[in-house]
């Protein structure tokens, strides 16, 4: 099973915010997933991102993959 750190889209139209899930490649963006470790909002100013660090470094350990925008907000965070 390969899984991904990636972002789950929640709120309403034209109004987006996203939790930062663990989830199996093969799986649809906003359908299952096996953990969430933090969220992302975009639409406030400034975006807020609280990621869950311990979380994180233990997917990560793991050998999860991690998408390209996941990958920019754990910087902004200070993760890896």
């Amino acid at each position: 099973m390969a899984t991904k750190i990636r972002l789950k889209r929640m709120g309403a139209k034209k109004a987006p915010f996203y939790r930062v899930v663990v989830a199996d490649s093969h799986w649809p963006r906003d359908g299952r997933f096996i953990e969430e470790i933090g969220y992302y909002d975009p639409t406030k100013n400034p975006a807020i991102i609280h990621i869950d660090e311990e979380k994180a470094q233990k997917w990560l350990a793991d050998g999860a993959i991690v998408s390209d925008t996941v990958k920019s907000l754990f910087k902004k965070s200070g993760i890896k």
